[in-house]
């Protein structure tokens, strides 16, 4: 096996191992289906879905029901550990509790969704309703297009 193979591995090795301390942290019982759904949503490019986290949940353990991604996800977002984000009517879409606080840019065309920071500050000086009303988190999802999809509709 060369070093770039091991390093993989380790590396590997070291999120389920996060992810298991992580449960731990949270004060629930850890196991191989929640450490493995949460790992999946760490590691997953961009904001998955339940199907999607089913499908790749499967790919390591093939006798994984999807209502035990539900019920996973469920906990893990009770226990703060992940976020459900409702891009569209249709379903829920699921990422890691961020460090830092972002908003989302969504595509009416593709779906695609883009990440971006604005400060809570500028939120609370600039939209806070002439003063009267305080506000103490702000969620914010923009629609439009994206500039391939721009470029599709012209």
């Amino acid at each position: 096996m060369n070093s770039i193979s091991k390093k993989t591995l380790a590396s590997k090795s070291e999120r389920v191992d996060n992810s298991r301390a992580a449960l731990n942290l949270a004060g629930t019982r850890v196991t191989s289906q929640r450490a493995l759904i949460l790992e999946i949503i760490r590691q997953g490019e961009g904001h998955l879905d339940a199907d999607e986290i089913y499908r790749r949940a499967r790919q390591k353990q093939p006798r994984l029901s999807l209502s035990t991604v539900y019920r996973t996800v469920q906990a893990l977002k009770k226990l703060g550990l992940i976020q459900e984000l409702h891009f569209d009517e249709s379903h829920h879409h699921y990422e890691a509790k961020p460090p830092t606080k972002h908003h989302h840019l969504v595509c009416l065309g593709c779906g695609r969704v883009i990440e971006f920071q604005y400060p809570l500050s500028r939120i609370k000086r600039n939209v806070a309703g002439g003063g009267d009303f305080e506000i103490v988190d702000a969620d914010i999802r923009v629609t439009g297009y994206c500039p391939r999809c721009r470029q599709d509709r012209e």
